[in-house]
């Protein structure tokens, strides 16, 4: 159930954040978030004699942000987890949409279209990456009948998912892991399938986060995510483009928003084949950002609307002044609305998506090994290729259990290995 209450949003600002230190926390995200503005002066002065001194202070600016993604994500979750929830629900994320479906009904349909990609079957192990409060994996735990961990590194939201989870019935088959998804502390081959929904754009290393998602996964399966992304639109360039993924990165806690052909590169680079890639908001009839364009008004997304907002920013300004609300919560709220701002302008300048889609399968044997079984099947392995892939696979299938048997074939040493 989402949390509705005025008093119930108030009372959550912060999160772990002892209450009279909710304004230090913000005026420090704010800090570690407007390090940015140092490479929009960067690209104001490209063409200028300070050009070098200009690219270095980015440079600098970005990596910083990046060395400070723990710290920034989890103060920004404190802060923003109990308005998100009081406008959007349990599910923190965006969704395509058709022509008279409501949002929630959306934000559904995009989780189990997510969980039908995955093919996921009752009872398997499922892992979803940077969850939240867990409204994503409680949908997808009810349509699939699977155990789903959510790995989250932010204390409050785990708290606040673990009561929902008892609320729903859930808490004997799903859980919460506290956990950085940079180090999983989980062994390798654990889980039957993982999922991110737009989580891992505050991962500082793409290559590293999806890396620990191989590892974790088990051969043979899938991952998918829907993924922050700049677009083949996007000119780092324009300086109206800059500003709107400034504007992005700054409202919405981000280290930096990649670019999609970054994200299929650092897969390739992780081990994982890409079984297909599409940016989904090109074909939705309503625009994902359509909740929060001020232009716009609907009854069922009326707290995201401009009426809507002026009514809550006058609502948390009266709790504030009251004493009710934590010192702080309006700036909160501010810098919400402009992150808001920032994503409608990247959303109708088709220079960012919010649900930039891929399906990634672990091959059931790693590349090298792969390559082994290609010369074997061409005849171009030599004996001593043979006999490595034949163990290789021997040790793969006694894994799974299988009984396998090995057999000497013509003068090339071929081996024949079957699993029965």
């Amino acid at each position: 159930m989402p949390n509705l209450g005025t008093l119930d949003l108030a009372s959550g600002v912060g999160g772990k954040i002892e209450k009279d230190h909710v304004l230090s926390a913000v005026d420090n995200s704010v800090k570690l978030c407007a390090l940015q503005e140092l490479v929009m002066v960067a690209f104001r002065s490209f063409y200028s004699k300070n050009r070098t001194r200009s690219i270095m202070s980015a440079m600098e600016a970005r990596k910083k942000r990046k060395s400070n993604y723990t710290d920034m994500v989890n103060k920004y979750y404190d802060l923003v987890t109990s308005f998100y929830e009081y406008g959007w629900g349990e599910s923190f994320h965006f969704a395509p949409r058709w022509k008279g479906e409501s949002l929630k009904e959306s934000i559904k349909r995009h989780e189990h279209f997510l969980a039908l990609q995955l093919v996921l079957k009752p009872g398997q192990k499922v892992l979803d990456v940077g969850c939240g409060i867990g409204g994503p994996l409680r949908e997808i735990a009810r349509f699939s009948s699977t155990s789903v961990t959510g790995l989250n590194n932010n204390e409050y939201q785990i708290s606040r998912g673990q009561a929902l989870n008892r609320m729903a019935g859930l808490d004997q088959t799903c859980n919460f892991v506290k956990a950085d998804f940079m180090k999983m502390p989980f062994p390798e081959n654990s889980f039957d399938a993982v999922y991110a929904i737009e989580a891992t754009c505050h991962a500082p290393d793409a290559v590293g986060c999806y890396k620990e998602i191989y590892r974790v996964l088990k051969p043979g399966q899938c991952f998918a995510a829907y993924e922050w992304c700049m677009t083949d639109g996007y000119d780092p360039n324009n300086e109206e483009h800059q500003q709107i993924k400034a504007e992005i990165e700054l409202g919405n806690g981000l280290p930096d928003i990649r670019r999609t052909h970054q994200c299929l590169e650092a897969l390739k680079q992780a081990g994982f084949e890409i079984v297909w890639e599409k940016d989904l908001a090109l074909d939705s009839p309503v625009p994902w950002y359509l909740p929060m364009d001020t232009s716009h008004f609907s009854f069922s997304s009326f707290r995201l609307t401009s009426v809507g907002r002026f009514f809550t920013r006058n609502m948390v300004k009266a709790l504030e002044t009251l004493g009710v609300a934590p010192k702080g919560s309006q700036r909160v709220q501010a810098f919400l609305e402009k992150a808001a701002e920032g994503l409608v302008a990247g959303g109708k300048k088709e220079i960012f998506t919010s649900m930039y889609f891929f399906l990634a399968r672990k091959p059931d044997l790693p590349t090298h090994q792969l390559r082994l079984w290609s010369k074997w099947e061409f005849g171009t392995a030599d004996a001593a290729q043979v006999r490595l892939l034949a163990s290789v696979i021997f040790r793969q299938l006694c894994k799974n259990r299988s009984s396998v048997s090995i057999s000497r074939h013509d003068d090339r040493s071929c081996a024949l290995v079957k699993s029965r």
